[in-house]
């Protein structure tokens, strides 16, 4: 095990799966129609997509050979950051107070999680019944989430139901990496249900992208190295080092790191609100004035005019004066 090799193979998987996402969501988001498979067949830009995908699984494999899977999922979580500055570029415009803010606890977060975690004492490999259990778990979640019919609830369920195949499928990749025998049937039966949950995920992914890039991706980014924590910590026999304080340790980064993804996903025009002041030109042109939205000026009150009401002369009012 290298943990070097295998964080600098993890960082550069993250920055292909961030353009990946980004690629995806343009898709997504210029016609959603075109989310069927049918028609995301005959568009460029997935298939560039998918291109930088299967780069960032590359990566992602290679570095579950030199890293536990617990420390390559959390670093694989850094998509959301990077995707950030992206999105908003894509946005045509700056990143916001929140954003800003999202991104610290994330790195702060997954910085003392892989500290405090380097799969020490595992061997990275799941028995039979084990990968079965897994791949079956991970199969179940997705006909749930494909329950889920309308709006905010389904995004979100599509989204975590491709965080959980694909690290469940990062599971069992690093199963048929490490079983010693890498030409086999046994072999064979744990790789292809690993294929199956990372196409699935790719698919689910990009349904989810539909609803906008930052909540489908802060959650399936999170719902991925948590899949990937609990399948180490109960199966692969990995640890936290440091005893108590390591694990209090890593508690802490974990409290830090959710609350930051769930500060990524809040709605964009909540962020928009926050945005940072924009610079206009004064007057004369001479320099910049940096200006704070304000609110528009309230409306006058508008008068009624009603019409004066009649008065009807009778013998007892005729001569007097109202």
């Amino acid at each position: 095990m290298n943990v070097t090799v295998a964080v600098v193979l993890a960082l550069v998987s993250v920055a292909a799966y961030t353009t990946a996402a980004a690629m995806q969501h343009r898709v997504a988001s210029a016609d959603p129609a075109r989310a069927a498979l049918r028609s995301l067949l005959t568009t460029g830009t997935w298939w560039a997509s998918n291109a930088a995908n299967a780069l960032g699984a590359a990566l992602h494999v290679a570095a579950l050979t030199y890293g536990s899977l617990t420390l390559v999922q959390c670093l694989g979580a850094l998509t959301v950051v990077a995707a950030v500055p992206l999105g908003a570029r894509s946005a045509g415009r700056r990143v916001s107070r929140t954003e800003g803010r999202g991104v610290a606890f994330t790195l702060v977060g997954f910085a003392l999680v892989t500290m405090t975690t380097t799969g020490a004492g595992s061997a990275g490999v799941l028995d039979a019944s084990s990968a079965v259990s897994v791949a079956v778990t991970a199969a179940l979640v997705i006909p749930l989430a494909l329950s889920v019919r309308t709006g905010s609830p389904r995004i979100l369920a599509l989204a975590a139901a491709s965080g959980i195949a694909s690290g469940t499928g990062s599971a069992l990749a690093q199963t048929a990496l490490h079983s010693g025998r890498p030409v086999s049937w046994q072999t064979a039966l744990i790789a292809l249900p690993a294929v199956i949950l990372a196409i699935a995920g790719l698919l689910l992914s990009q349904s989810a992208y539909t609803g906008g890039l930052g909540a489908p991706l802060a959650t399936l980014t999170l719902a991925n190295p948590m899949t990937a924590a609990v399948i180490g910590m109960t199966l692969l026999s990995e640890r936290i080092n440091g005893g108590l304080p390591g694990a209090l340790l890593a508690a802490t980064g974990a409290v830090l790191a959710g609350r930051g993804v769930l500060l990524l996903a809040r709605p964009a025009e909540t962020r928009a609100a926050d945005a940072y002041p924009t610079a206009f030109p004064t007057a004369d042109g001479s320099a910049d004035a940096v200006l704070a939205p304000t609110a528009p000026a309230p409306r006058p009150p508008t008068v009624s005019r009603l019409p004066h009401p009649r008065i009807a002369v009778t013998p007892e009012t005729e001569g007097r004066t109202p």
